[in-house]
C-alpha cells in the first residue's frame, strides 16, 4: 500500500465517525494537557524557589539556634536563644575567607505611620547585613556602624512596607514611623527583590541591632548569624571553621549535642529542588492516569472499528492486501489519533499554565523537554493501545471476514 493511500484511508476512517473520534481524541487531550500544565507549574515553582533562595544572599551561610540542654533535657529546636553578639564577633575575627558577618534578631511588630498600619517583620542587624543578603537601596542609606554603636532609632524599609505605610512609591525617607510605640526615622528604602508570604523580602524593616535589643526584643541574645563566604569554593571550609569555633565557645565536645545549626545556601537550594522535583513527578504521575484512560479509549475505539469493518478487511485480503498492510493501517490510525490529541493537549496545557499562573503567582514554564515527553508519551500510547486491535484486524481470515454480518 502506498503511503498516500494509507493517509487517505486514515483520514476517511477518522472522519467517518467524527463524534467517536473526537471523544477518543478528547481523552488524550485531557491527559496531555494535565501533564504539560502540572510539569510547567512544577518547573515554575522550582525556579521561583531557587530564585528566592539566590536572592537572600551570595555564598550565604546561616547559623541558627538549635537545641539547648538543661539538666540533661532538650528544650526543643528553635525554642532556645543560644547565640550571642560575642559569637558573631568571634566568627568575624577568627574565621577566614569571609566577606561579611551579620548578627540579626527578628520579631513581628505592628508598625504605624499616621493613620496607616501594618504587621511586619522587624530585623535588628549591622551594616554587613546588606553585604551578606545582597541588599541594595533605591533611596537613602542602609544602617551605619555609628548608628549601631549609638543605638540610633533609624529604620530601612522594604518597598512593600513603604507602600503600606505611606502609599505606593511615596517619598518616605526622612519621615517617621512608630514601632512598639517608639518613633523611628526612615533613612532608606530597599530595592525590590520580589517574593510572597513569609518569604517576601520586600515586606520588612531593618533597624540597628543595638536599638532592637534595647527597645524591641528586650534582651542581648540574637536569633541568627549570617555569613558570606568569599567564594563558592570556600563555603565548606568556612562552614567547618564556624562549627568548630562555636563548639569551643559553647563548651560542647560532641557535635551531635550542638545548641546551634549551621546551614549553607547550597544545602537549602538542593533540599528545595529535591522537594519540588518529587512533587512535580508525583503530580505528573497522577495526571498520567488520565493518559492511561485515554489509551484504553483508543483501544476500545479501534476494536469497535475492527468489528465494524470486518467485511471490508476480508474483501481487501481477498483482492491481495497483505496482513502487514492491514496491521499498518490500523496502527497508524491509532497513532494519528494520539498525535492529534497530543498536539491539541500541548496547546491547552500551555494555556492552562498561563491562566493558573495569574492566580497563584508562579510563572509556569513549558520546556522543550516536556513537549518532547508529551509527544513521546502520545506515540507510546498510540503504539501500545493500537497494536492489539491492528494485530487482530490483520489476523482475520478473509473467508470468515467476508461471511461476517
Amino acid at each position: 500500500m502506498k503511503f498516500s493511500d494509507l493517509l487517505k484511508e486514515i483520514f476517511w476512517s477518522i472522519s467517518y465517525n467524527k463524534a467517536r473520534s473526537g471523544l477518543t481524541i478528547l481523552g488524550i487531550v485531557i491527559g496531555i494537557a494535565s501533564v504539560i500544565a502540572l510539569v510547567s507549574l512544577g518547573q515554575g515553582a522550582k525556579n521561583n524557589i531557587q530564585s528566592s533562595i539566590e536572592s537572600i544572599g551570595s555564598n550565604l551561610i546561616m547559623v541558627m539556634p538549635g537545641m539547648q540542654r538543661s539538666s540533661g533535657v532538650n528544650s526543643g529546636r528553635g525554642s532556645a536563644q543560644t547565640l550571642t553578639m560575642a559569637d558573631a564577633e568571634a566568627i568575624k575575627t577568627s574565621v577566614s575567607d569571609t566577606s561579611g558577618v551579620a548578627p540579626a534578631t527578628s520579631r513581628s511588630f505592628q508598625v504605624t505611620a499616621g493613620s496607616n498600619n501594618t504587621n511586619v517583620q522587624v530585623t535588628g542587624t549591622t551594616p554587613d547585613y546588606s553585604i551578606v543578603r545582597n541588599i541594595t537601596l533605591s533611596n537613602g542609606n542602609f544602617i551605619s556602624t555609628g548608628q549601631v554603636t549609638s543605638g540610633a532609632k533609624v529604620a530601612v524599609l522594604g518597598p512593600t512596607t513603604r507602600d503600606d505605610l505611606f502609599g505606593e512609591n511615596a517619598e518616605a525617607v526622612g519621615k517617621t514611623i512608630r514601632i512598639n510605640k517608639i518613633n523611628f526615622k526612615v533613612i532608606g528604602i530597599m530595592t525590590s527583590k520580589g517574593g510572597s508570604g513569609m518569604a517576601n523580602a520586600d515586606d520588612a524593616i531593618y533597624v540597628p541591632i543595638t536599638t532592637a535589643q534595647r527597645n524591641l526584643s528586650g534582651g542581648n541574645r540574637i536569633s541568627s548569624i549570617y555569613i558570606a563566604a568569599q567564594n563558592q569554593e570556600s563555603m565548606t571550609s568556612v562552614q567547618e571553621q564556624i562549627t568548630t569555633l562555636l563548639l569551643q565557645r559553647h563548651n560542647i565536645s560532641n557535635s551531635t549535642s550542638a545548641d546551634f545549626s549551621v546551614m549553607n545556601q547550597s544545602d537549602i537550594a538542593s533540599a528545595a529542588s529535591s522537594v519540588t522535583s518529587t512533587l512535580t513527578t508525583l503530580l505528573a504521575g497522577i495526571a498520567g492516569i488520565s493518559l492511561l484512560v485515554g489509551g484504553i479509549g483508543i483501544m476500545n475505539m479501534m476494536l469497535t472499528t475492527v468489528t465494524e469493518r470486518t467485511r471490508e478487511i476480508g474483501l481487501r485480503k481477498a483482492i491481495g492486501a497483505k496482513s502487514s498492510d492491514i496491521r499498518r493501517q490500523f496502527l497508524f490510525e491509532a497513532i494519528t489519533l494520539t498525535f492529534l490529541g497530543g498536539g491539541i493537549g500541548i496547546f491547552f496545557g500551555w494555556i492552562t499554565s498561563l491562566i493558573v499562573s495569574r492566580f497563584i503567582s508562579i510563572q509556569g514554564q513549558v520546556t522543550l523537554s516536556s513537549i518532547i515527553l508529551a509527544f513521546g508519551v502520545s506515540a507510546a500510547v498510540g503504539i501500545l493501545f493500537g497494536y492489539y486491535p491492528a494485530k487482530r484486524a490483520a489476523s482475520l481470515n478473509p473467508i470468515d471476514a467476508l461471511r461476517y454480518e
